[in-house]
């Protein structure tokens, strides 16, 4: 198990753990940015998915799309349109968003301001909590001074009436949260001082002349390595990049390999790791483009290579100034999507897709774009062009020496661009580093704010009046007893449980001591056990059986349906509720109330046959075992002759005149017409039908 040793590391582990935070953790490249995520995600118990911008950092990350997990379309999202636009979610897709606690975003840098507030809706939408993200936690990674979002002018037409900057921090719904900024300051990838310091000033657009000069002794005119040395180009552009790859491939007078990737499911092209038709040649140079996972760890994502043989199942790569030739067999990368384990209701990545190739890419030249993430030895840098904001410094931190790097062309000062927006940014993130004292604060105000929540009933009075209402609406198409049942649990509701949790929310802050975690404070522990114990057996014992009374047929099938969904509603609501308290009983403890919430919220079935079963018995209750049998022999006939004749069964005899016939069971056709819904006409067409019925089970 990975340990957490930096203490700024430790720092945000801790946040993230035991506050409901926001996190913008940063920090120059090589400071282990990555290797923490990945910490997360076997450190934490909290409920999370990763996402990233792109299909590649989101293979790297270990996580998904931003757009193929929030469902958001491609271009410009205007601010209150996503839900218009976004498709539509599957449910098992709707208890991840709505169970998550803590939302990693990977490569925050290249996010789009509008595509954060677009995840923002998506959030708010389904976890029915108006507070930014839907309360869910951020923990958003990256360095600002490298890649940013890719906008197009034409998309910023769209945009700008609603943004200041397209950059992540120029989020609406992000500027509504607080969060806290973490800076990793140890770098691991160089050790050279003085290499260093040079970085650092590039990053924070301060570098002064002689380091400038310093850096540009690294120009050598007509530089031309030995193919043995290892060195990879880095280039600003794609094409240039492709065009040397080729150039030098092309060069080599050795047999042409093609290797075919094997690809299953879902695999798409732009997440591909690596050509999915390698060609590759005897002497080629090549970059590992994945970790050894075996315990020797021979190669890592970035290591530089030379192919000195190839035969059937197997590439031969020569590291420089190593002695062993490491034999390099094909890999797997999967494409993860979300999904529900059905057992434990945990959140699993589940494999959708595999692509299966050999870990190599040709490197004589590579992108900066797609150097972001990796390290060189030796890399010659070409960025004397650089058209983007963090590219220069993008390229040079790849290196892990000075004396490893070659210039293709003196870097002129005005290649490293500057944005005033990134300066502002940056004295902002300085004012948001957190102390011992704030994660403190931070685990005491999550603590309290989960105990208010707990003992609030605001939602399950909400459900209780929308299904009255519903009933208000439609009582002629519905039975008086729904209107009975739910006025006697409002009543039951209110004086059990309503009125004494609002007495207490109003209590509740007196046991709140100052610099004291309630997880500690053994007084407002007694009352919780207490509260726990009484609320799980009211829930248990009083309202929930009370609930399933209530009957829910209908001749109207959409007034059915609408009160079916407002009532399974309120029956998840209550057993949320009984799930949490029952998570006190023994006192309360953060991270086990949102393992009992949320699992509650996963386990939820509509126990729609206890509420079913409310017809047979009120049948039972005005006619026996016979009551019963005949509303179903009266039902049933009354749906075959309403099917021979095409038309709705309560067009034939409504609901409530076939519970009145079961109760008075009539033997006369005199007697049929005192029954409510029989007139003469209908007596004429269907009553000795009727009464045959009756007289068969009288």
């Amino acid at each position: 198990m990975p340990t957490i040793v930096n203490e700024k590391l430790q720092l945000a582990h801790d946040f993230i753990l035991h506050t409901n935070r926001n996190v913008f953790l940063t920090g120059k490249a090589g400071t282990g940015k990555t290797t923490f995520l990945h910490q997360i995600k076997q450190l934490t118990s909290k409920r999370l998915v990763v996402v990233a911008p792109t299909g590649v950092a989101a293979i790297n990350a270990g996580g998904v799309t931003i757009h193929s997990l929030f469902q958001l379309p491609f271009g410009p999202l205007i601010p209150g349109a996503t839900s218009r636009e976004s498709k539509k979610f599957n449910r098992e897709k709707i208890k991840i968003l709505r169970t998550l606690d803590l939302l990693i975003i990977d490569e925050i840098s290249m996010v789009r301001a509008d595509v954060l507030d677009g995840i923002d809706e998506v959030l708010r939408r389904f976890r029915h909590r108006s507070e930014p993200f839907g309360g869910v936690q951020l923990l958003l990674i990256g360095d600002m001074q490298q890649l940013p979002p890719v906008i197009r002018d034409d998309d910023w037409t769209f945009l700008k009436p609603y943004y200041d900057t397209g950059y992540f921090f120029g989020s609406l719904a992000l500027r509504k949260t607080p969060y806290i900024s973490i800076e990793l300051l140890h770098i691991y990838r160089q050790s050279d001082l003085r290499f260093v310091e040079i970085l650092n000033s590039i990053r924070e657009k301060r570098v002064t002349r002689p380091q400038l000069e310093e850096l540009n002794q690294r120009y050598i005119s007509q530089f031309s390595p030995d193919e043995n040395e290892g060195y990879i180009t880095l280039s600003t552009h794609n094409n240039s990049a492709q065009q040397l790859n080729n150039q030098k491939l092309l060069a080599l007078d050795t047999e042409s390999h093609t290797f075919e990737a094997t690809i299953e499911g879902e695999f798409p092209v732009q997440a591909y790791p690596t050509e999915a038709q390698l060609e590759l040649k005897v002497g080629a140079q090549v970059m590992f483009i994945k970790n050894d996972i075996s315990r020797e760890k021979l190669f890592y994502n970035g290591k530089i290579g030379q192919i000195t043989d190839i035969d059937e199942d197997c590439i031969y790569v020569k590291c420089p100034h190593e002695t062993d030739t490491l034999e390099v067999t094909r890999m797997e990368w999967l494409n993860i999507r979300y999904s529900l384990n059905s057992v434990t209701n945990e959140i699993r990545e589940e494999p959708i897709g595999k692509f299966n190739q050999y870990p190599l890419k040709l490197a004589w030249a590579i992108t900066i774009h797609k150097s972001q993430g990796l390290t060189f030895e030796r890399a010659i840098i070409d960025a004397a062009s650089a058209f983007a904001h963090g590219q220069v410094y993008v390229a040079l931190s790849r290196c892990k020496t000075l004396e490893g790097l070659v210039l293709r062309a003196p870097i002129p000062s005005q290649s490293i661009k500057t944005e005033l927006i990134l300066e502002e940014f940056h004295e902002q993130v300085q004012l948001q580093v957190p102390d011992e004292a704030e994660l403190r604060n931070s685990k005491q105000l999550n603590q309290e704010n989960l105990l208010v929540e707990l003992f609030s009933f605001d939602r399950t009075d909400y459900l209780v009046n929308k299904c009255l209402r519903l009933f208000n609406e439609h009582a002629g198409s519905l039975d008086v007893e729904v209107h009975t049942v739910l006025s006697q649990f409002k009543t039951l509701f209110s004086e059990k449980v309503r009125n004494i949790t609002i007495r207490f929310q109003r209590l509740l802050p007196s046991y709140f001591l100052e610099n004291q975690l309630p997880e500690e404070n053994e007084a407002l522990q007694e009352r919780v056990q207490k509260a726990g114990a009484y609320f799980n057996t009211l829930i248990t014992n009083e309202l929930l059986p009370l609930f399933y009374t209530c009957p829910t047929d209908s001749d109207n099938k959409l007034v059915r349906e609408a009160l079916l969904e407002s009532m399974d509603e309120l029956e998840k609501e209550l057993m949320v509720k009984q799930y949490c308290f029952e998570s006190c009983l023994t006192g309360f403890e953060a991270l086990a109330y949102l393992k009992a919430r949320n699992g509650a919220e996963l386990v939820f079935q509509p126990n729609r046959k206890s509420r079913e079963n409310r017809k047979t018995a009120q049948s039972e209750e005005t006619g026996g075992k016979s009551g019963s049998s005949l509303y179903k022999a009266l039902t049933k006939w009354r749906d075959d002759l309403a099917g021979e004749n095409d038309t709705a069964g309560y067009m034939v005899l409504p609901r409530k005149t076939i519970l009145e016939l079961a109760k008075t069971q009539p033997s006369t056709l005199d007697e049929l017409l005192t029954v409510k819904g029989f007139g003469k006409t209908k007596v004429k067409m269907i009553g000795e039908d009727v009464l045959a019925i009756i007289r068969a089970y009288k």
